[in-house]
């Protein structure tokens, strides 16, 4: 049985997270996979990473999540679009049938048929060509979410102590302030005294 660990998430952690669920989603997979998979490289249960996620990490990823669903949209059109020319392909005679077909028909008919071909097979590989150009694409701009997601999360951070050391400076005038008007007032309630006793 593996040892779960106990102790706080790391920022590093809460990355491979974010990053894990958010490639799930935009490649149609659950987040309940995306758990599991967190939760086996960081020695965490999958609950422990889906409580994570949904208490703490998914705040922060917001537009990474609607990026994430519009690439996943982005891919099934492309995948679509290269499922017809498949289906146009298999649409095709097989060789014993062009064959066949080649001694009844003319010259012409055979360029054509040829041209048909030469012209599916550039269809394929300009989607090829653009699908390895998205997916350049699609990384750097990952790349840039996480960079940008990180570089956040520690503004936020700096933010929290700024103000944390903000509060704690308006206490300590605070204080100050009291220490002197007692003081004032000690000194007020001596002079009234000495002025007594003249």
């Amino acid at each position: 049985m593996p040892i779960t660990r106990q102790d706080a998430w790391t920022q590093d952690e809460d990355l491979i997270l974010a990053e894990t669920v958010l490639r799930h989603i935009r490649e149609g997979g659950t987040q309940l996979k995306a758990f599991d998979e967190v939760g086996k490289r960081l020695s965490r249960t999958g609950a422990a990473c889906g409580f994570r996620w949904n208490s703490f990490v998914r705040k922060q990823y917001q537009s990474g999540i609607e990026l994430a669903k519009k690439q996943r949209k982005e891919l099934k059109k492309q995948q679509k679009k290269m499922a017809e020319p498949v289906e146009e392909e298999a649409s095709l005679p097989n060789a014993e049938v062009v064959q066949a077909a080649a001694e009844t028909l003319g010259l012409d008919e055979v360029k054509e048929f040829l041209d048909h071909l030469y012209r599916q097979a550039a269809k394929a590989r300009n989607h090829e060509e653009s699908t390895v150009v998205f997916e350049g694409k699609v990384k750097e701009l990952e790349s840039q979410i996480y960079y940008l997601s990180s570089e956040n999360e520690k503004l936020r951070e700096d933010l929290a102590a700024v103000e944390k050391d903000h509060r704690s400076l308006l206490e300590i005038m605070e204080r100050a302030r009291k220490l002197v008007g007692t003081k004032g007032e000690a000194e007020e309630g001596q002079a009234e005294k000495e002025g007594l006793k003249k």
